[in-house]
């Protein structure tokens, strides 16, 4: 039977009781649930202080290689610094355990000819078209392959003839063979009375006053000595080698230069005095002489001479009288002039016939090079 009516309605609005049983289930669930989520909080604030603890550990480790690290670096840049120091010194040192002011070499080692054009005459300049042409003239013309670059100074002139005549082995000349060249500067003040030598220049020192005389006599010591030695050796790798050790030595090369400038002095007093006498001389003294600047030998020191080594080099003329006193003919070709009856010159022009030979390249009348001719066994190759 069926109720119907606001009770049957109620009843079946109405949950039943549960019974004991599911209660017992119910609350054993949610106790789990709640366990659950009490064990996930505690385990979360467990986990906070290790990893503060592994940062703090982290940060520790960090500073302390930060330390090691830069005490590290610290320490190979001083010994970056202490090994760069030893390497200067090191490098000032010569093999013979004296100081040299100058480890450089003032002559390079040879470079192909047309290469070394090439890489300083570049572009379509007229200029440069004109100097590769002369370059390419004497590469084939004269059998000329190569060239040894020479330090650009005002001693270049007299460092690329003095290279050339030490490196073949070229006699010590015959009238510095009868004169006793050492007591030159002497016999100019007490015999013929020049006192004026005292404003002689040494490159950049304008003036040595009576200390002069000395400096002279070391620098023509000096010359004479490694001239005599190196003209001696009869093995061209050996001359080679003294050539290398020369002119590395910035002090030593300057005092032959002054040496060959005071020998230069000497001839042209001497000229200058022939020349008064009626004395027939070498054409290239009446030039020097026909100059304003060089009409006496005084002026000649004042205005050519002392230059040489501080602001310019040697001239043309002066370049005939290094020939001249040397007793060497200096065979020069000269580039600017390429293609006119003066890219070949030598100096000086009336050279004696057993004069020995040595060549030199110019670009500009002041710099010259050192060109190395072939072997006649490569000339037909």
């Amino acid at each position: 039977m069926t109720m119907s009516g606001p009770e049957g309605n109620r009843g079946f609005s109405q949950r039943s009781p549960q019974s004991p049983a599911k209660q017992h289930c119910a609350q054993g669930h949610k106790e789990v649930f709640c366990s659950h989520q009490v064990d996930m909080a505690s385990g979360s604030t467990k986990e906070q202080p290790k990893l503060s603890l592994f940062h703090e550990i982290l940060s520790m480790v960090w500073n302390i290689l930060k330390y090691y690290l830069t005490v590290a670096f610290t320490a190979l840049f001083k010994m970056w610094q202490y090994c760069k120091a030893l390497l200067s010194i090191w490098c000032s040192v010569p093999c013979n355990g004296h100081y040299r002011s100058q480890r450089n070499l003032s002559v390079n080692a040879e470079v192909d000819m047309l290469l070394y054009c090439a890489k300083k005459w570049k572009g379509e300049a007229l200029r440069a078209r004109q100097m590769r042409k002369a370059y390419e003239e004497v590469f084939l013309k004269y059998h000329i392959k190569s060239v040894r670059p020479v330090k650009d100074d005002s001693y270049s002139a007299l460092r690329a003839v003095l290279f050339q005549v030490f490196n073949q082995g070229i006699p010590f000349p015959g009238w510095m063979k009868e004169t006793d060249i050492l007591k030159l500067p002497e016999i100019l003040l007490y015999s013929q009375g020049c006192n004026w030598i005292q404003q002689f220049s040494f490159g950049p020192e304008k003036y040595a006053g009576t200390k002069v005389y000395g400096k002279l006599r070391r620098c023509l010591e000096v010359f004479k000595k490694e001239w005599t030695e190196i003209c001696t050796s009869k093995d061209p790798a050996e001359r080679r080698k003294m050539c290398k050790a020369i002119f590395s030595d910035e002090s030593k090369e300057n005092k032959l230069y002054e040496a060959v400038k005071f020998l230069m002095l000497y001839l042209v007093i001497d000229g200058y005095e022939n020349i008064k006498a009626e004395h027939n001389l070498p054409q290239f003294f009446n030039m020097l002489f026909l100059r304003d600047t060089s009409s006496d030998p005084l002026s000649f020191m004042m205005n050519h001479l002392n230059p040489i080594g501080d602001t310019t080099g040697v001239e043309q003329v002066e370049m005939c009288l290094v020939g001249y006193i040397l007793e060497v003919k200096i065979k020069v070709f000269r580039l600017t002039k390429f293609n006119t009856e003066k890219f070949q010159v030598f100096y000086p022009e009336d050279y004696k016939c057993d004069w020995q030979e040595i060549c030199l390249v110019t670009e500009d009348d002041r710099h010259y090079n050192i060109p190395i001719i072939a072997s006649h066994n490569n000339k037909g190759k």
